[in-house]
């Protein structure tokens, strides 16, 4: 498994930095047996412009895989942790750069303190959290690794809920488009129905109409044969 590259950049601008103390140390020697240290100065000044590129940089890194949340705030806060430290030890460089300061004779011990399986610990490295005191670059990498696969594991199991509950969704969609033809259908015959009640009711009228128009000639043909025959019955 490959290291996270900003943890990369990170360990090679602590080398540097560490490489710069060294120069600082060794042209301090120089000068104090007279030798003549503008060579190392001129590696110094390369070497410093360089550490300040690679800060920023790193500073640049972090905000941009903090805004595109591809680590946690909690691992983002810690970077910028380690930013400061190394501007702290930059302002520091080049102050004994300058003579400002004396820069004390750097500690090689400290850098193989972890011993080659776990890898080289970072010497300025201050403000740690409990999680990760006394980790190495690898065992951290490895930490944040764990992480980030339980993040997956998590928006996978996410992304499966949100699958069901869309099939969910497609599913009731197509039940209702359902319903609504059904609504559509009975509506359609209500108003057939409705319809044939009004064609009936106007042949029931009808009917009784005519049966009216058929008791009144009824009458009428009675009340003739009536009256023929009181006419032509004898006396």
């Amino acid at each position: 498994m490959s290291q996270d590259p900003w943890l990369q950049n990170y360990d090679a601008t602590c080398r540097l930095a560490q490489e710069i103390a060294e120069n600082i140390h060794e042209r301090n020697r120089q000068q104090r047996t007279g030798g003549n240290p503008a060579k190392i100065n001129m590696t110094l000044r390369a070497s410093l412009q360089k550490l300040k590129q690679n800060i920023a940089q790193l500073k640049e890194g972090v905000l941009r895989a903090s805004s595109s949340r591809r680590i946690m705030q909690s691992e983002a806060d810690r970077r910028q942790n380690l930013i400061d430290d190394l501007l702290t030890r930059e302002k520091q460089l080049n102050a004994s750069f300058k003579g400002d300061i004396t820069e004390p004779e750097p500690s090689r011990s400290t850098l193989m303190a972890e011993g080659g399986s776990r890898g080289a610990a970072n010497p300025w490295l201050i403000n740690e959290t409990d999680e990760t005191k006394g980790l190495s670059f690898g065992e951290i990498k490895q930490q944040q690794q764990r992480i980030i696969d339980a993040q997956d594991a998590g928006l996978d199991a996410l992304a499966a809920v949100i699958s069901r509950q869309k099939i969910m969704g497609q599913d009731i969609g197509n039940e209702l488009d359902e319903q609504n033809e059904i609504i559509d259908d009975l509506a359609h015959l209500v108003d057939k129905t409705d319809d044939r009640i009004r064609n009936e009711t106007r042949r029931v009228k009808l009917v009784e109409t005519k049966s009216a128009s058929c008791g009144m000639l009824v009458v009428i043909v009675l009340l003739l044969i009536a009256i023929v025959v009181i006419a032509v019955w004898p006396v």
